[in-house]
């Protein structure tokens, strides 16, 4: 009994969830024993009620969460009640502050405390009307008038200081998500910046390092970090994503929304020279018209038009970063547009920094329990930012040593209750989890 409860408070059961303006996704998961993260479930469904990562139809979305966060616990047997969400939009601002305290007790070292305490006096900082603070950053410290120190936690000193990246959206805009979330019966954990926990998901320590932006191109948004030294140096939300391609298609070639949609992942290209002349898709026309004959390069030619302005909105707030020059693991794109053909070789023509596309799958251990096609749909860079916000909520939930799982684990029971029947018949354990294994396969997976 003591094994398995040792192992639920360190692997806590948490769940992410993405509210985007293409889809809604829930993930469930869990810190696996050699530290990658365990996928229990995944649920998805269509987001009709979000527009350029702002909520704009309360029902629609709350109905989106709730289809995805049945999908989720049924799949994963989870009883989902806290969440870890999403949130974006062009609302987002950013900005640098500096703070400080004077430590009273000399005769201790700094602590954990004096640290949350100068985080916490950042939140009560003074914002323009309708405003509010998400995240404070801190980025680098001064003790007693020693700069650039990173973790000064241990360390005497009287006077502590730090430089903060402070992340701020409207009021009313995360009302409306935390009301989504209320609305579908489930509770908020935390509040996460989208491009933050696809960062989490997608980016390595040692591009961090090194110098990293990361641009993930979603449905209506694309959002933009920049860290360097292992810290957040600048955010952004550009409101264009990937419908504002589809929108272009539809238009230029004169076809229905879905459509369009099935143009772009199908045949879609970011670079039209890349395309031959005489390449040709026969799409079908509206009832008793003739089908339409659409050349493959005048729709890359579409495409790239509108991509070229979305790398000039990200090349602009690099410059305006001021970290041009200091990148030296180049751009990493990431989101469901990072699937176009073509899109790296572009950022590279255009920006002349090195790009490569990020997935989540460095991340993730194999859960043999999960459905081969669904482990490797996992890997695409579209579920970047749900994996990214479970990574999020399960590091909150180790800085915080919360010991009870957020969400109620059927199987954790199960298996703790067949390990007590086979000590009492003599059995070993391993026997006990085959069939326990066997039994959730038949009747959860195989339905």
């Amino acid at each position: 009994m003591d094994k398995v409860l040792t192992q639920e408070k360190s692997s806590p059961v948490v769940v992410g969830l993405d509210i985007g303006t293409t889809k809604i996704c829930a993930i469930v998961g869990r810190r696996s024993k050699n530290g990658k993260i365990e996928i229990l479930g995944i649920g998805k469904a269509e987001s009709a009620g979000v527009t350029r990562g702002v909520v704009s139809n309360i029902d629609k979305t709350v109905q989106g969460i709730n289809q995805a966060v049945e999908i989720a616990g049924t799949q994963s047997n989870v009883d989902i009640k806290i969440v870890n969400v999403g949130i974006a939009g062009q609302h987002i601002k950013s900005l640098q502050h500096r703070g400080l305290i004077t430590r009273r007790d000399l005769n201790t070292e700094i602590s954990r405390k004096d640290i949350d305490k100068l985080i916490d006096d950042m939140y009560n900082l003074v914002m323009p009307p309708g405003e509010e603070i998400i995240h404070v950053l801190p980025q680098e410290f001064t003790v007693d008038s020693e700069p650039g120190i990173k973790d000064p936690i241990g360390m005497a000193g009287v006077r502590l200081e730090a430089n903060f990246h402070i992340i701020s959206g409207q009021v009313t805009a995360i009302k409306n998500i935390v009301k989504c979330v209320n609305k579908a019966s489930l509770e908020s954990q935390e509040l996460i910046l989208e491009p933050l926990a696809s960062a989490e998901s997608v980016l390595s320590d040692e591009e961090k390092e090194a110098g990293v932006v990361l641009v993930d191109v979603g449905g209506g948004t694309t959002d933009l970090a920049i860290f360097h030294e292992g810290v957040i140096r600048h955010t952004a939300v550009i409101p264009f994503g990937g419908n504002s391609i589809t929108e272009d298609i539809r238009e230029g070639c004169s076809v229905l929304r879905n459509i369009a949609e099935q143009l772009k992942v199908r045949f879609g290209s970011a670079l039209a020279d890349e395309n031959k002349e005489n390449e040709i898709v026969c799409v079908p026309g509206l009832r008793g018209r003739e089908p339409k004959e659409i050349s493959i390069k005048n729709l890359a030619f579409i495409i790239q038009a509108r991509m070229e302005e979305i790398i000039e909105h990200v090349f602009y707030e690099i410059r305006s970063s001021g970290y041009e020059k200091k990148l030296i693991a180049g751009i990493v794109i990431t989101g469901g547009g990072a699937q176009l053909k073509h899109l790296p070789q572009m950022v590279e023509f255009y920006t002349g920094i090195d790009c490569r596309v990020g997935y989540p799958n460095e991340h993730l251990a194999k859960n043999e329990m999960l459905p081969k096609n669904i482990y490797e749909d996992l890997q695409s860079p579209m579920y970047a930012t749900g994996i990214g916000l479970l990574i999020k909520g399960i590091q909150k939930m180790e800085y915080d040593g919360i010991p009870q799982p957020v969400a109620e684990v059927k199987v954790e029971k199960a298996k703790y209750t067949e390990s007590r029947k086979n000590s009492l018949f003599g059995k070993i354990l391993e026997s006990g989890k085959k069939f326990i294994k066997d039994d959730i396969n038949d009747e959860e997976f195989l339905k």
